[in-house]
């Protein structure tokens, strides 16, 4: 029997899967990601939690396929980052350092790049070669698989969706720096943002209150049928789905799997994204289907498995 190891390295916990190479999830659990001294324990404490997993389930080195990594930054197709936000890592040789550590064959990836290979691996995307995955959190990501494989890029930088500007009227500065950036519209905190710029022109006719506001308040508004509510959401919509039919023209997918906590709002979203990307969309791509993404936090277990059975 051959397995391999799914690793997911998050600024608060790490997420590991033992995988059967044929696609089965053994087991799953998680560590604590221990950020402190630039972060250098992480990856000896993950070794170590592998290390500890074979001896356990009695499995050697030469039954385990391999360990796939993905990382919460840009990874080149070396399995080198050269920074992070919240590992405490500046340039870090993973895959060299995690080979060296356990002995075993080690691949690394962006974890939104990983997690868009879990799903179409057995997620939302199964089945499927050519797809784009946005994650709506309090961030936007993404990953673009084409015929099978995501697109890294020179820096490993490659489908960062959150990044494409489509506003360029913006004038307050994204996170990365730049200004009107998807993510400052179509992310938790940018769903916020437009219903608070909304409220500040008019509140009198909605029950959504200033000092509640958040996403979620704003989709569930909506169910209600609140006239405000749905005002914000067909903004959102506009920005999403019009991003996406620019992605489309480039990378011609099968299907778009929305996922992240936005998505937790259902098949009302859907709607909205996917009416507006037919009115911008190339004719090729106009009957590309938009999904929910199914495999939640796993995504990123699966998504690394899958770097190593290829």
């Amino acid at each position: 029997m051959q397995y391999c190891f799914g690793v997911d390295i998050g600024g608060t916990t790490v997420k590991m899967g033992l995988f059967r190479t044929e696609g089965t999830l053994v087991e799953k659990w998680e560590i604590k990601t221990r950020t402190e001294n630039r972060g250098e324990a992480i990856l000896p404490d993950v070794a170590a939690s592998l290390k500890s997993k074979m001896e356990e389930k009695e499995i050697g080195h030469l039954q385990i396929a391999g360990i796939g990594i993905g990382i919460p930054a840009p990874v080149d197709d070396r399995g080198i980052v050269q920074n992070t936000a919240n590992l405490g890592w500046g340039y870090k040789e993973v895959k060299r350092e995690m080979g060296e550590l356990t002995g075993l064959k080690v691949k690394a990836g962006n974890d939104a790049n990983v997690a868009a290979l879990g799903e179409m691996w057995l997620g939302a995307g199964k089945g499927q070669k050519n797809m784009i995955m946005v994650t709506l959190g309090t961030g936007v990501g993404g990953g673009v698989i084409v015929n099978g494989c995501p697109i890294v890029g020179e820096n490993g930088a490659g489908g960062e969706i959150g990044h494409i500007c489509v506003n360029y009227e913006e004038d307050e500065t994204c996170g990365c720096g730049s200004r009107g950036c998807l993510e400052q519209y179509t992310s938790a905190t940018g769903i916020t943002r437009l219903a608070r710029r909304r409220l500040e022109k008019n509140s009198s006719d909605t029950v959504l209150k200033k000092e509640n506001l958040s996403a979620k308040a704003v989709f569930d508004a909506l169910k209600e049928g609140d006239k405000a509510a749905e005002e914000i959401v067909e903004e959102f919509g506009t920005y999403l789905g019009h991003a996406m039919a620019n992605m489309a023209a480039i990378t011609d997918p099968a299907v778009i799997v929305i996922g992240g906590g936005v998505s937790k709002a259902g098949d009302i979203l859907l709607k909205y994204v996917e009416k507006h990307f037919k009115e911008r969309a190339f004719f090729a791509n106009k009957e590309t289907k938009f999904v929910l993404a199914e495999l939640g936090n796993d995504a990123g277990i699966c998504g690394a498995a899958k770097l190593i059975i290829g």
